[in-house]
């Protein structure tokens, strides 16, 4: 690699960090918004909060890294030919092609990049936050210490508490049971607390009264407590930690999978086939869009404004290789042996590169077509 490769290189590396970063920072704070509210609004604290963020990454950088190599891509180019650097390295006998190959071992880092993510990284927190998500949601104690908030821990139950003290004594305790639509029950007291006996969790309510509507017989009985027990591990959302999403199932199983349909049998063999070769169509799209973005604006000549019409069109592949990518899955799930479409788009992307530089390293043919046009204008 020669000394400009290199300088070339470096320029793309730098920027795609910067990219990335900002890329990264505007979607996790759109992002994180709405999950700070759920999960702080669930009785969890900050440190849930971050592991939760710190957990979604892998798959946040993953959504923007395309971006960000194309933008460092375009912007590179753009700047050294603004500066007159690509024009002097034309000048002295370089090809398109052969300024290329910082391009290309850009797009082979990025994907590199992108593997370890996409194939090892994004599986592995996604599982692990489920996991979490499934404690978290199981988390009854959690879900109830909420002072002065009508909760609802599961459905037909209703819950408020007045105020909690430091040391966890619960005070204006109000529990509405609706689950059995027959007999609804409700119960108040000044004071509970919440015991945790043989892996129950038991909210025992002190001084109070209890409210039993027998709706057949259409008739009320109250009765005063001196203490009650209530049991409320049955609240706890019943979630499969066994049953992972297919995308927090890693790589290595999705392989097995692949030739034992019946290996993940809640999932169809067309879903199984379509996450795993999207994990690797990720890696392949980071280098068609790296060589998209650099050899648009080969297509355009030095000016002092830029090369904003070849942005512009580079722009305009990106979307349509994205929309495209879009619309191959489905086919995919629905028949397995089509995979190969799912690398379509990151093909395409090559060949459109392959054809600008081709244009781009015969400037005579480009020259030619705008003489002719100049002389049969009348």
């Amino acid at each position: 690699m020669s000394r400009f490769d290199g300088y070339f290189l470096r320029q793309l590396l730098v920027l795609f960090g910067f990219f990335t970063l900002v890329l990264v920072g505007v979607f996790w704070i759109t992002r994180s918004v709405s999950l700070f509210d759920r999960v702080i609004s669930g009785g969890q604290s900050a440190m849930v909060f971050l592991e939760f963020t710190a957990l979604t990454l892998p798959t946040l950088i993953r959504t923007v890294m395309p971006m960000a190599v194309f933008a460092a891509a375009v912007y590179a180019t753009n700047r050294l030919s603004r500066e007159s650097e690509l024009t002097v390295m034309l000048a002295t006998g370089s090809s398109p092609w052969r300024l290329a190959r910082a391009v290309v071992v850009f797009g082979v880092c990025a994907g590199l990049m992108m593997a370890v993510i996409s194939v090892f990284l994004r599986p592995a927190s996604l599982e692990q936050l489920e996991r979490r998500q499934a404690e978290v949601a199981g988390d009854v104690t959690a879900q109830l210490l909420n002072e002065g908030e009508f909760m609802h821990p599961t459905e037909g139950v209703t819950v408020y508490i007045g105020r909690v003290d430091l040391d966890g004594t619960l005070h204006q305790v109000f529990v509405s049971d609706a689950r059995d639509s027959e007999n609804p029950a409700s119960y108040s007291s000044n004071t509970a607390y919440l015991v945790n006996s043989g892996g129950n969790m038991n909210l025992v309510m002190v001084d109070g009264i209890a409210l039993r509507l027998d709706k057949r017989g259409n008739t009320l009985s109250s009765t005063l407590f001196e203490d009650a027990s209530y049991d409320i591990s049955s609240m706890a959302e019943n979630t499969e930690i066994g049953r992972r999403s297919l995308e927090a199932t890693p790589t290595s199983e999705l392989l097995n999978a692949q030739e034992d349909a019946t290996a993940l049998g809640w999932y169809s063999e067309g879903q199984v086939i379509e996450e795993l070769h999207q994990r690797f169509s990720w890696i392949t799209i980071n280098i068609a869009v790296a060589l998209v973005g650099y050899s648009a604006l080969m297509l355009g000549s030095f000016s002092r404004f830029g090369l904003w019409p070849q942005i512009f069109s580079a722009f305009t592949i990106l979307v349509l290789l994205e929309g495209f990518r879009g619309t191959v899955s489905p086919i995919v799930i629905a028949d397995p042996a089509l995979w190969l479409l799912l690398y379509l788009p990151s093909g395409i992307g090559i060949g459109i590169s392959v054809v600008f530089l081709l244009i781009a390293g015969r400037p005579i043919l480009r020259r030619r077509g705008r003489v002719t046009q100049i002389a049969n204008t009348p």
